[in-house]
Protein backbone atom coordinates (compact mmCIF):
# COMPACT_ATOMS: atom_id res chain seq x y z
CA UNK A 1 0.00 0.00 0.00
CA UNK A 2 2.69 2.50 0.90
CA UNK A 3 4.38 1.71 -2.80
CA UNK A 4 1.45 2.40 -4.40
CA UNK A 5 0.61 5.61 -2.57
CA UNK A 6 4.22 6.75 -3.21
CA UNK A 7 3.64 5.94 -6.92
CA UNK A 8 0.71 8.21 -6.73
CA UNK A 9 2.06 10.86 -4.90
CA UNK A 10 5.33 10.65 -7.71
CA UNK A 11 2.75 10.87 -10.64
CA UNK A 12 1.13 13.54 -8.54
CA UNK A 13 4.07 15.83 -8.28
CA UNK A 14 5.02 14.65 -11.66
CA UNK A 15 1.90 16.01 -13.81
CA UNK A 16 1.88 19.61 -10.95
CA UNK A 17 4.93 21.00 -11.42
CA UNK A 18 3.10 24.37 -12.10
CA UNK A 19 2.20 24.35 -8.19
CA UNK A 20 6.29 25.56 -7.46
CA UNK A 21 4.87 28.86 -8.92
CA UNK A 22 1.63 29.75 -9.85
CA UNK A 23 0.09 30.81 -6.05
CA UNK A 24 3.44 33.48 -6.84
CA UNK A 25 0.90 35.71 -9.28
CA UNK A 26 -0.58 37.10 -6.27
CA UNK A 27 2.60 39.33 -5.93
CA UNK A 28 1.63 42.52 -8.39
CA UNK A 29 4.46 42.79 -9.79
CA UNK A 30 5.70 39.43 -10.88
CA UNK A 31 2.17 38.97 -12.72
CA UNK A 32 3.33 42.46 -14.26
CA UNK A 33 6.96 41.13 -15.06
CA UNK A 34 5.03 38.37 -17.03
CA UNK A 35 1.97 40.24 -18.91
CA UNK A 36 5.23 42.06 -20.49
CA UNK A 37 7.00 39.50 -21.21
CA UNK A 38 4.29 37.38 -22.80
CA UNK A 39 3.49 39.95 -24.69
CA UNK A 40 6.79 40.84 -26.17
CA UNK A 41 7.34 37.33 -27.01
CA UNK A 42 4.02 36.94 -28.47
CA UNK A 43 4.73 39.85 -31.01
CA UNK A 44 8.17 37.70 -32.20
CA UNK A 45 6.07 34.46 -31.98
CA UNK A 46 3.25 34.91 -34.07
CA UNK A 47 4.77 35.97 -36.98
CA UNK A 48 7.92 33.42 -36.62
CA UNK A 49 5.56 30.25 -35.77
CA UNK A 50 3.91 31.14 -39.28
CA UNK A 51 7.14 31.18 -41.11
CA UNK A 52 9.06 27.48 -39.31
CA UNK A 53 5.00 26.31 -40.32
CA UNK A 54 6.27 26.82 -44.15
CA UNK A 55 9.58 25.97 -43.21
CA UNK A 56 8.01 22.32 -42.44
CA UNK A 57 6.34 22.41 -45.31
CA UNK A 58 2.36 23.05 -44.12
CA UNK A 59 0.20 26.16 -44.50
CA UNK A 60 1.48 29.22 -42.45
CA UNK A 61 -1.58 28.79 -40.17
CA UNK A 62 -0.73 25.41 -38.90
CA UNK A 63 2.64 27.31 -36.84
CA UNK A 64 0.07 29.90 -35.38
CA UNK A 65 -1.96 26.16 -34.60
CA UNK A 66 1.16 25.08 -32.80
CA UNK A 67 2.08 27.90 -30.98
CA UNK A 68 -1.42 28.35 -29.00
CA UNK A 69 -2.18 25.47 -26.57
CA UNK A 70 1.36 23.53 -26.48
CA UNK A 71 2.72 26.31 -25.68
CA UNK A 72 0.60 26.91 -22.13
CA UNK A 73 1.09 23.16 -21.85
CA UNK A 74 4.97 22.77 -21.61
CA UNK A 75 4.73 26.16 -19.37
CA UNK A 76 2.70 24.19 -17.25
CA UNK A 77 4.27 20.84 -17.46
CA UNK A 78 7.97 21.43 -17.83
CA UNK A 79 10.71 21.87 -15.32
CA UNK A 80 12.02 25.37 -16.41
CA UNK A 81 9.39 28.78 -16.16
CA UNK A 82 11.27 30.51 -18.61
CA UNK A 83 11.56 28.77 -21.95
CA UNK A 84 9.37 29.24 -24.34
CA UNK A 85 8.13 26.14 -26.63
CA UNK A 86 6.80 26.18 -29.54
CA UNK A 87 7.60 26.23 -33.60
CA UNK A 88 11.45 25.95 -34.03
CA UNK A 89 13.37 25.99 -37.38
CA UNK A 90 15.56 22.83 -36.58
CA UNK A 91 12.27 20.67 -35.59
CA UNK A 92 10.55 22.23 -38.65
CA UNK A 93 13.26 20.90 -40.72
CA UNK A 94 13.34 17.53 -39.64
CA UNK A 95 9.56 17.27 -39.72
CA UNK A 96 9.60 18.55 -43.22
CA UNK A 97 12.64 16.13 -44.20
CA UNK A 98 10.73 13.09 -42.48
CA UNK A 99 7.65 13.77 -44.69
CA UNK A 100 8.73 14.80 -47.84
CA UNK A 101 9.18 11.21 -49.21
CA UNK A 102 5.58 10.11 -48.38
CA UNK A 103 2.89 12.94 -49.09
CA UNK A 104 4.44 16.10 -50.51
CA UNK A 105 2.39 16.02 -53.52
CA UNK A 106 -0.74 15.72 -51.40
CA UNK A 107 -1.30 19.18 -49.01
CA UNK A 108 -3.81 17.66 -47.06
CA UNK A 109 -2.28 13.78 -46.58
CA UNK A 110 0.99 15.82 -45.92
CA UNK A 111 -0.34 17.66 -42.74
CA UNK A 112 -2.15 14.53 -41.25
CA UNK A 113 1.06 13.20 -41.49
CA UNK A 114 2.44 15.97 -39.55
CA UNK A 115 0.23 16.18 -37.18
CA UNK A 116 0.36 12.04 -36.44
CA UNK A 117 4.25 12.36 -36.69
CA UNK A 118 3.91 15.17 -33.72
CA UNK A 119 1.93 12.50 -31.79
CA UNK A 120 4.10 10.09 -31.77
CA UNK A 121 7.06 12.58 -30.62
CA UNK A 122 5.38 13.33 -27.79
CA UNK A 123 4.27 10.16 -26.57
CA UNK A 124 8.07 9.00 -27.18
CA UNK A 125 9.21 12.20 -24.90
CA UNK A 126 6.16 11.75 -22.32
CA UNK A 127 7.51 7.97 -22.20
CA UNK A 128 11.16 8.95 -21.52
CA UNK A 129 10.31 11.36 -18.92
CA UNK A 130 7.44 9.02 -16.82
CA UNK A 131 10.55 6.22 -17.15
CA UNK A 132 12.61 8.66 -15.88
CA UNK A 133 14.98 7.75 -18.72
CA UNK A 134 16.16 11.52 -19.72
CA UNK A 135 20.02 10.22 -19.72
CA UNK A 136 18.72 9.06 -23.18
CA UNK A 137 19.65 12.47 -24.64
CA UNK A 138 23.18 12.16 -23.38
CA UNK A 139 23.81 9.82 -26.25
CA UNK A 140 23.68 12.91 -28.39
CA UNK A 141 27.26 14.13 -27.99
CA UNK A 142 27.59 17.99 -28.02
CA UNK A 143 30.20 17.37 -31.14
CA UNK A 144 27.03 15.46 -33.08
CA UNK A 145 24.59 18.42 -31.66
CA UNK A 146 27.02 21.01 -33.28
CA UNK A 147 27.71 19.53 -36.08
CA UNK A 148 24.18 18.66 -37.05
CA UNK A 149 22.64 22.26 -36.10
CA UNK A 150 25.59 23.99 -38.18
CA UNK A 151 24.50 21.60 -40.83
CA UNK A 152 20.64 22.37 -40.68
CA UNK A 153 21.37 26.02 -40.41
CA UNK A 154 22.68 26.30 -43.97
CA UNK A 155 20.21 23.49 -44.97
CA UNK A 156 17.08 25.67 -43.28
CA UNK A 157 18.42 28.91 -45.08
CA UNK A 158 19.22 27.82 -48.30
CA UNK A 159 15.71 25.79 -48.32
CA UNK A 160 14.16 29.56 -48.20
CA UNK A 161 16.33 30.98 -51.24
CA UNK A 162 13.59 29.99 -53.99
CA UNK A 163 11.10 32.41 -52.27
CA UNK A 164 13.66 35.25 -51.89
CA UNK A 165 13.51 35.16 -55.62
CA UNK A 166 10.36 33.90 -56.06
CA UNK A 167 11.00 31.11 -58.60
CA UNK A 168 10.00 27.33 -58.34
CA UNK A 169 11.37 24.55 -59.12
CA UNK A 170 10.81 20.88 -58.48
CA UNK A 171 12.34 19.04 -55.29
CA UNK A 172 15.22 16.57 -56.39
CA UNK A 173 16.52 13.72 -54.41
CA UNK A 174 19.36 15.91 -52.20
CA UNK A 175 19.10 19.18 -51.10
CA UNK A 176 22.16 20.23 -52.31
CA UNK A 177 20.77 19.65 -56.07
CA UNK A 178 17.49 21.69 -55.16
CA UNK A 179 20.10 24.51 -54.67
CA UNK A 180 21.58 24.51 -57.51
CA UNK A 181 18.33 23.95 -59.66
CA UNK A 182 16.83 27.80 -57.67
CA UNK A 183 19.77 29.34 -58.39
CA UNK A 184 19.77 27.86 -62.51
CA UNK A 185 16.04 29.06 -62.32
CA UNK A 186 17.30 32.40 -60.54
CA UNK A 187 19.54 33.06 -62.93
CA UNK A 188 16.51 33.96 -65.37
CA UNK A 189 13.51 34.30 -64.09
CA UNK A 190 14.17 35.90 -60.65
CA UNK A 191 10.89 38.17 -59.51
CA UNK A 192 12.30 41.65 -58.91
CA UNK A 193 9.75 42.67 -56.66
CA UNK A 194 9.67 39.17 -54.67
CA UNK A 195 13.87 40.41 -53.84
CA UNK A 196 12.72 43.96 -52.99
CA UNK A 197 10.39 42.81 -50.34
CA UNK A 198 12.78 39.99 -49.04
CA UNK A 199 16.01 41.93 -48.84
CA UNK A 200 13.57 45.03 -47.07
CA UNK A 201 12.04 42.53 -44.90
CA UNK A 202 16.06 41.97 -43.76
CA UNK A 203 16.75 45.22 -43.61
CA UNK A 204 14.26 46.20 -41.08
CA UNK A 205 15.14 43.74 -39.10
CA UNK A 206 19.07 44.05 -38.86
CA UNK A 207 18.63 47.53 -39.11
CA UNK A 208 15.93 48.00 -35.96
CA UNK A 209 18.22 45.54 -33.53
CA UNK A 210 21.05 48.00 -34.46
CA UNK A 211 19.54 50.95 -33.89
CA UNK A 212 16.05 50.41 -32.11
CA UNK A 213 16.81 46.91 -30.22
CA UNK A 214 13.86 47.82 -28.36
CA UNK A 215 11.40 47.89 -31.08
CA UNK A 216 10.66 43.90 -32.53
CA UNK A 217 12.39 43.89 -35.60
CA UNK A 218 10.11 41.00 -36.74
CA UNK A 219 6.71 42.02 -35.89
CA UNK A 220 7.76 45.31 -37.44
CA UNK A 221 9.29 43.88 -41.03
CA UNK A 222 5.74 41.97 -41.17
CA UNK A 223 3.72 44.95 -40.30
CA UNK A 224 5.48 47.06 -42.86
CA UNK A 225 5.97 44.81 -45.73
CA UNK A 226 2.11 43.50 -44.72
CA UNK A 227 0.96 46.97 -45.19
CA UNK A 228 3.34 47.83 -48.78
CA UNK A 229 2.15 44.33 -49.90
CA UNK A 230 -1.76 45.29 -49.55
CA UNK A 231 -1.12 49.19 -50.81
CA UNK A 232 0.65 48.66 -54.05
CA UNK A 233 -1.04 44.56 -55.03
CA UNK A 234 2.62 42.33 -54.63
CA UNK A 235 0.06 39.57 -55.14
CA UNK A 236 -1.24 41.20 -58.68
CA UNK A 237 2.26 42.36 -59.60
CA UNK A 238 3.48 38.24 -59.17
CA UNK A 239 4.41 38.09 -55.99
CA UNK A 240 3.07 35.13 -53.40
CA UNK A 241 1.59 36.05 -50.31
CA UNK A 242 0.47 34.07 -47.33
CA UNK A 243 -3.31 34.14 -48.16
CA UNK A 244 -6.07 33.12 -46.49
CA UNK A 245 -5.75 31.87 -42.92
CA UNK A 246 -9.21 30.36 -41.12
CA UNK A 247 -10.67 32.67 -38.60
CA UNK A 248 -11.00 30.89 -35.49
CA UNK A 249 -9.23 28.22 -32.73
CA UNK A 250 -8.29 24.73 -33.68
CA UNK A 251 -11.10 22.01 -32.74
CA UNK A 252 -9.87 18.86 -30.98
CA UNK A 253 -9.51 16.01 -33.28
CA UNK A 254 -7.90 12.45 -32.80
CA UNK A 255 -4.73 12.22 -35.61
CA UNK A 256 -5.92 9.96 -38.04
CA UNK A 257 -3.23 7.24 -37.29
CA UNK A 258 -1.18 4.71 -40.30
CA UNK A 259 0.49 2.29 -38.78
CA UNK A 260 2.69 1.36 -41.97
CA UNK A 261 3.65 5.30 -42.26
CA UNK A 262 3.78 5.46 -38.58
CA UNK A 263 6.87 2.32 -38.74
CA UNK A 264 8.38 4.41 -41.12
CA UNK A 265 8.60 7.39 -39.48
CA UNK A 266 9.23 5.75 -36.07
CA UNK A 267 13.15 6.57 -36.21
CA UNK A 268 12.48 10.62 -37.49
CA UNK A 269 10.44 10.87 -34.28
CA UNK A 270 12.61 9.30 -32.42
CA UNK A 271 15.09 11.42 -33.18
CA UNK A 272 12.92 14.40 -33.49
CA UNK A 273 12.67 13.66 -29.83
CA UNK A 274 16.13 13.45 -28.84
CA UNK A 275 16.65 16.26 -31.01
CA UNK A 276 13.94 18.60 -30.03
CA UNK A 277 14.27 18.08 -26.60
CA UNK A 278 18.08 18.61 -26.72
CA UNK A 279 17.36 21.91 -27.77
CA UNK A 280 14.81 22.54 -25.00
CA UNK A 281 16.82 21.64 -22.22
CA UNK A 282 20.20 23.49 -23.67
CA UNK A 283 18.10 26.79 -23.46
CA UNK A 284 16.74 25.53 -19.76
CA UNK A 285 20.23 25.02 -18.42
CA UNK A 286 21.81 28.49 -19.97
CA UNK A 287 18.65 30.45 -18.25
CA UNK A 288 18.95 28.32 -15.08
CA UNK A 289 22.92 29.23 -15.03
CA UNK A 290 21.49 32.58 -14.49
CA UNK A 291 18.03 32.23 -12.67
CA UNK A 292 19.84 29.53 -10.25
CA UNK A 293 16.51 27.64 -10.88
CA UNK A 294 16.73 24.11 -10.17
CA UNK A 295 15.90 21.79 -13.05
CA UNK A 296 15.17 18.34 -13.60
CA UNK A 297 15.06 16.38 -17.03
CA UNK A 298 12.88 13.97 -16.82
CA UNK A 299 10.05 16.92 -16.18
CA UNK A 300 11.13 19.06 -18.89
CA UNK A 301 10.96 15.74 -20.94
CA UNK A 302 6.57 15.28 -19.47
CA UNK A 303 6.25 18.98 -20.46
CA UNK A 304 7.60 18.53 -23.79
CA UNK A 305 6.04 15.35 -24.75
CA UNK A 306 2.74 16.11 -23.34
CA UNK A 307 3.10 19.39 -25.69
CA UNK A 308 3.71 17.85 -28.81
CA UNK A 309 0.68 15.38 -27.72
CA UNK A 310 -1.40 18.19 -27.50
CA UNK A 311 0.08 19.87 -30.60
CA UNK A 312 -1.03 16.88 -32.45
CA UNK A 313 -4.99 16.76 -30.68
CA UNK A 314 -5.44 20.24 -31.91
CA UNK A 315 -3.79 20.29 -35.83
CA UNK A 316 -0.21 21.19 -34.80
CA UNK A 317 2.55 20.18 -35.59
CA UNK A 318 6.32 19.04 -33.70
CA UNK A 319 7.35 21.42 -31.45
CA UNK A 320 10.58 22.32 -29.03
CA UNK A 321 12.16 25.01 -26.61
CA UNK A 322 13.21 27.70 -28.76
CA UNK A 323 16.46 29.78 -27.80
CA UNK A 324 15.43 33.24 -29.15
CA UNK A 325 11.75 33.49 -27.80
CA UNK A 326 13.17 32.10 -24.47
CA UNK A 327 15.91 34.73 -24.28
CA UNK A 328 13.52 37.39 -24.81
CA UNK A 329 10.95 35.58 -21.85
CA UNK A 330 13.94 35.96 -19.76
CA UNK A 331 15.39 40.00 -20.70
CA UNK A 332 12.08 41.34 -20.55
CA UNK A 333 11.87 39.87 -16.92
CA UNK A 334 9.39 36.72 -17.10
CA UNK A 335 9.70 34.61 -13.22
CA UNK A 336 6.78 32.27 -13.80
CA UNK A 337 5.56 30.13 -16.40
CA UNK A 338 2.54 32.37 -16.50
CA UNK A 339 4.37 34.42 -19.29
CA UNK A 340 4.37 32.00 -21.70
CA UNK A 341 0.57 31.18 -21.02
CA UNK A 342 -0.22 34.95 -21.81
CA UNK A 343 1.59 34.89 -25.57
CA UNK A 344 -0.06 31.77 -25.86
CA UNK A 345 -3.33 33.61 -25.39
CA UNK A 346 -2.03 36.33 -27.61
CA UNK A 347 -1.94 33.66 -30.48
CA UNK A 348 -4.93 32.66 -29.26
CA UNK A 349 -6.77 36.19 -29.76
CA UNK A 350 -5.14 36.16 -33.19
CA UNK A 351 -6.61 33.21 -34.31
CA UNK A 352 -10.45 34.75 -33.12
CA UNK A 353 -9.98 38.21 -34.31
CA UNK A 354 -6.28 38.96 -36.40
CA UNK A 355 -6.02 36.59 -39.41
CA UNK A 356 -7.64 38.69 -42.02
CA UNK A 357 -5.10 41.00 -41.83
CA UNK A 358 -2.13 38.02 -42.61
CA UNK A 359 -3.81 37.70 -45.63
CA UNK A 360 -1.35 39.95 -47.76
CA UNK A 361 1.81 39.03 -45.37
CA UNK A 362 4.65 38.45 -48.20
CA UNK A 363 6.43 34.80 -48.54
CA UNK A 364 9.27 36.67 -49.15
CA UNK A 365 8.89 38.14 -45.39
CA UNK A 366 8.69 35.01 -43.91
CA UNK A 367 11.43 33.23 -45.69
CA UNK A 368 14.16 36.32 -44.45
CA UNK A 369 12.73 36.13 -41.01
CA UNK A 370 14.16 32.32 -41.18
CA UNK A 371 17.09 33.20 -42.81
CA UNK A 372 18.10 35.48 -39.65
CA UNK A 373 16.82 33.69 -37.40
CA UNK A 374 19.01 30.46 -37.89
CA UNK A 375 21.81 32.74 -39.01
CA UNK A 376 22.86 32.68 -35.23
CA UNK A 377 22.77 28.75 -35.23
CA UNK A 378 25.85 28.80 -37.60
CA UNK A 379 28.46 28.53 -35.31
CA UNK A 380 31.94 26.57 -35.85
CA UNK A 381 34.11 27.89 -32.78
CA UNK A 382 32.87 25.03 -31.23
CA UNK A 383 34.47 22.71 -33.33
CA UNK A 384 37.56 24.37 -33.53
CA UNK A 385 37.53 24.54 -29.55
CA UNK A 386 36.64 20.82 -29.84
CA UNK A 387 39.71 20.29 -31.98
CA UNK A 388 41.83 21.14 -29.07
CA UNK A 389 40.40 19.41 -26.16
CA UNK A 390 39.52 16.05 -28.09
CA UNK A 391 40.39 15.81 -31.87
CA UNK A 392 38.33 12.79 -32.03
CA UNK A 393 35.35 15.08 -30.96
CA UNK A 394 36.18 17.78 -34.18
CA UNK A 395 36.09 14.50 -36.62
CA UNK A 396 32.88 13.41 -35.06
CA UNK A 397 31.51 17.25 -35.56
CA UNK A 398 32.94 17.96 -39.03
CA UNK A 399 31.96 14.72 -40.33
CA UNK A 400 27.93 15.12 -38.96
CA UNK A 401 27.91 18.62 -40.45
CA UNK A 402 29.32 16.99 -43.39
CA UNK A 403 26.71 14.14 -43.62
CA UNK A 404 23.84 16.18 -42.94
CA UNK A 405 24.95 18.74 -46.09
CA UNK A 406 25.59 15.57 -48.28
CA UNK A 407 22.61 13.59 -47.36
CA UNK A 408 19.70 16.36 -46.79
CA UNK A 409 16.59 16.09 -46.79
CA UNK A 410 17.31 12.67 -45.11
CA UNK A 411 18.59 14.28 -41.74
CA UNK A 412 18.15 11.43 -39.43
CA UNK A 413 21.06 9.27 -41.12
CA UNK A 414 23.75 11.89 -40.22
CA UNK A 415 22.41 11.94 -36.44
CA UNK A 416 22.41 8.11 -36.56
CA UNK A 417 25.95 8.16 -37.93
CA UNK A 418 27.37 10.89 -35.76
CA UNK A 419 25.82 8.88 -32.60
CA UNK A 420 27.57 5.70 -33.62
CA UNK A 421 30.84 7.39 -34.43
CA UNK A 422 30.91 9.11 -31.44
CA UNK A 423 30.33 6.24 -29.31
CA UNK A 424 32.58 4.34 -31.51
CA UNK A 425 35.47 6.63 -30.87
CA UNK A 426 34.71 6.72 -27.55
CA UNK A 427 34.93 2.77 -27.32
CA UNK A 428 38.55 2.99 -29.12
CA UNK A 429 39.72 5.63 -26.88
CA UNK A 430 38.69 3.15 -23.64
CA UNK A 431 40.03 0.50 -25.10
CA UNK A 432 43.38 1.57 -25.73
CA UNK A 433 43.55 4.21 -22.06
CA UNK A 434 47.13 5.74 -20.87
CA UNK A 435 49.39 3.03 -19.21
CA UNK A 436 52.29 4.52 -17.64
CA UNK A 437 55.13 3.38 -16.37
CA UNK A 438 56.16 4.72 -13.14
CA UNK A 439 59.69 5.76 -11.76
CA UNK A 440 60.94 8.27 -9.04
CA UNK A 441 61.14 11.72 -9.61
CA UNK A 442 64.74 13.88 -8.26
CA UNK A 443 61.20 15.76 -5.38
CA UNK A 444 60.85 12.68 -4.06
CA UNK A 445 57.64 12.02 -6.30
CA UNK A 446 56.47 9.13 -8.83
CA UNK A 447 56.08 10.21 -12.65
CA UNK A 448 55.71 8.97 -16.03
CA UNK A 449 59.36 7.03 -16.85
CA UNK A 450 59.04 7.81 -19.91
CA UNK A 451 57.72 11.40 -20.30
CA UNK A 452 60.45 12.59 -17.27
CA UNK A 453 63.46 10.29 -18.99
CA UNK A 454 63.63 8.37 -15.54
CA UNK A 455 65.70 5.39 -15.08
CA UNK A 456 63.40 2.32 -14.25
CA UNK A 457 63.85 -0.67 -11.71
CA UNK A 458 65.25 -3.90 -13.08
CA UNK A 459 63.60 -5.99 -10.12
CA UNK A 460 60.23 -3.66 -9.54
CA UNK A 461 58.26 -2.68 -12.53
CA UNK A 462 55.32 -0.09 -11.17
CA UNK A 463 52.62 0.45 -13.89
CA UNK A 464 49.85 2.80 -13.73
CA UNK A 465 46.45 2.37 -15.63
CA UNK A 466 44.35 5.32 -16.52
CA UNK A 467 40.68 4.01 -17.22
CA UNK A 468 38.08 1.86 -16.26
CA UNK A 469 39.28 -2.03 -16.84
CA UNK A 470 36.34 -3.89 -18.77
CA UNK A 471 35.71 -6.28 -21.05
CA UNK A 472 37.18 -4.10 -23.95
CA UNK A 473 40.86 -3.18 -22.68
CA UNK A 474 41.54 -6.03 -20.62
CA UNK A 475 43.43 -7.72 -23.59
CA UNK A 476 45.24 -4.04 -23.96
CA UNK A 477 46.23 -4.19 -20.47
CA UNK A 478 47.27 -7.71 -20.58
CA UNK A 479 49.99 -7.09 -23.42
CA UNK A 480 51.07 -4.68 -21.20
CA UNK A 481 52.23 -5.95 -18.49
CA UNK A 482 53.32 -8.85 -20.41
CA UNK A 483 55.36 -6.58 -22.56
CA UNK A 484 57.23 -5.75 -19.23
CA UNK A 485 57.65 -9.23 -18.09
CA UNK A 486 59.34 -9.63 -21.71
CA UNK A 487 61.67 -6.80 -21.78
CA UNK A 488 62.69 -7.11 -18.10
CA UNK A 489 64.67 -10.54 -17.55
CA UNK A 490 65.09 -10.14 -13.86
CA UNK A 491 61.71 -8.71 -12.97
CA UNK A 492 60.40 -10.14 -9.82
CA UNK A 493 57.63 -7.56 -8.68
CA UNK A 494 54.99 -5.70 -10.52
CA UNK A 495 53.39 -3.12 -8.40
CA UNK A 496 49.72 -1.87 -9.85
CA UNK A 497 49.07 1.75 -9.29
CA UNK A 498 45.06 1.29 -8.85
CA UNK A 499 44.30 5.07 -8.37
CA UNK A 500 42.93 5.51 -11.82
CA UNK A 501 41.04 2.33 -11.60
CA UNK A 502 37.37 3.54 -10.56
CA UNK A 503 35.36 0.92 -12.06
CA UNK A 504 36.10 -3.16 -13.12
CA UNK A 505 33.82 -5.84 -14.77
CA UNK A 506 33.87 -9.53 -14.51
CA UNK A 507 36.30 -9.87 -17.31
CA UNK A 508 38.66 -7.25 -16.05
CA UNK A 509 38.57 -9.00 -12.83
CA UNK A 510 39.03 -12.89 -14.15
CA UNK A 511 41.75 -11.55 -16.06
CA UNK A 512 43.33 -9.88 -12.73
CA UNK A 513 43.22 -13.24 -11.49
CA UNK A 514 44.59 -15.11 -13.64
CA UNK A 515 46.98 -13.20 -14.38
CA UNK A 516 48.39 -13.11 -11.01
CA UNK A 517 48.33 -16.69 -10.87
CA UNK A 518 50.33 -17.04 -14.09
CA UNK A 519 53.17 -14.56 -13.14
CA UNK A 520 53.43 -16.08 -9.81
CA UNK A 521 54.35 -19.64 -11.33
CA UNK A 522 56.96 -17.45 -13.38
CA UNK A 523 58.08 -16.59 -10.00
CA UNK A 524 56.44 -12.87 -10.24
CA UNK A 525 54.37 -11.40 -7.60
CA UNK A 526 51.11 -8.95 -8.84
CA UNK A 527 51.01 -6.30 -6.21
CA UNK A 528 48.39 -3.33 -6.07
CA UNK A 529 48.18 -0.10 -4.54
CA UNK A 530 46.01 3.16 -3.61
CA UNK A 531 43.20 0.74 -5.07
CA UNK A 532 39.51 2.65 -5.17
CA UNK A 533 36.93 0.89 -2.55
CA UNK A 534 34.85 0.31 -5.58
CA UNK A 535 37.13 -2.26 -6.81
CA UNK A 536 38.37 -3.37 -3.75
CA UNK A 537 35.12 -4.33 -2.85
CA UNK A 538 34.31 -6.86 -6.19
CA UNK A 539 38.60 -8.15 -5.40
CA UNK A 540 37.26 -8.80 -1.64
CA UNK A 541 33.79 -10.85 -2.83
CA UNK A 542 35.57 -12.58 -5.42
CA UNK A 543 37.95 -14.33 -3.01
CA UNK A 544 40.93 -12.24 -5.33
CA UNK A 545 41.65 -9.98 -1.86
CA UNK A 546 41.30 -13.34 0.12
CA UNK A 547 43.54 -14.82 2.86
CA UNK A 548 45.87 -15.74 0.12
CA UNK A 549 46.35 -12.60 -1.49
CA UNK A 550 45.46 -10.04 0.83
CA UNK A 551 49.16 -9.29 1.79
CA UNK A 552 49.22 -8.10 -2.29
CA UNK A 553 47.47 -5.33 -1.56
CA UNK A 554 48.54 -2.02 -0.22
CA UNK A 555 47.60 1.47 0.76
CA UNK A 556 50.12 3.20 -1.78
CA UNK A 557 52.77 3.21 -3.61
CA UNK A 558 55.86 3.19 -0.89
CA UNK A 559 54.28 0.88 1.35
CA UNK A 560 53.84 -2.16 -1.57
CA UNK A 561 57.59 -1.08 -2.41
CA UNK A 562 58.25 -1.83 0.85
CA UNK A 563 56.58 -4.94 0.69
CA UNK A 564 58.73 -6.20 -2.71
CA UNK A 565 62.32 -4.82 -1.18
CA UNK A 566 61.74 -7.15 2.19
CA UNK A 567 61.08 -9.63 -0.45
CA UNK A 568 64.02 -9.31 -2.00
CA UNK A 569 65.93 -8.92 1.19
CA UNK A 570 66.92 -5.54 0.17
CA UNK A 571 69.36 -6.54 -2.79
CA UNK A 572 70.25 -3.42 -5.02
CA UNK A 573 67.95 -1.05 -2.93
CA UNK A 574 70.45 1.07 -2.68
CA UNK A 575 70.86 1.54 -6.59
CA UNK A 576 66.95 1.12 -7.19
CA UNK A 577 65.21 4.25 -8.78
CA UNK A 578 62.67 3.39 -6.91
CA UNK A 579 64.83 4.80 -3.83
CA UNK A 580 66.07 8.21 -3.75
CA UNK A 581 65.58 10.72 -0.90
CA UNK A 582 62.63 12.88 -0.46
CA UNK A 583 60.29 9.47 -1.45
CA UNK A 584 56.96 10.16 -0.67
CA UNK A 585 55.31 7.70 1.66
Amino acid sequence: MNLVNAMLNGLFRRFTPFREWIFELKDPSILRADLIAGVSVALVLVPQSMAYAQLAGLPAYYGLYASFLPVMVASLFGSSRQVHTGPVAVVSLLTASALAPFASADPTQYAAYAVMLALMVGVFQLSLGLLRMGFFVDFLSHPVVVGFTNGAAIIIATSQLSKMFGVSVESAEHHYETVWRVLEAAYYHTHTLTVFYGLGAIAIMVLLKRFAPKIPGVLAAVAITTYLSWQFGFEANGGKVVGTVPQGLPSFSLPNFDMSIALQLLTSAIAIGLIGFTEAISVAKAIAAQTRQRLDANQGLVGQGLANITSSLFSGYAVSGSFSRSAINLSQGARTGFAAIFSGLIVMLTLLFLTPLLYHLPQPTLAAIIILAVFNLIKFKPIKYAWLVQKHDAVVAMITFLLTLLWAPHLEKSILVGVILAMGLYMYRTMRPRIAILSMRADGNFGDAEVNDLETCPNISMIRFDGPLFFANTGYFEEKVLERVAIKPGLKFIIIDAEGINEIDATGEEMLHQLAVRLNGLGIDLLFCRTKKQVMDVFRRTGFAGNEWLDHFHRNEQEAINFAWDRLENHNKDCCPLNKSGASS
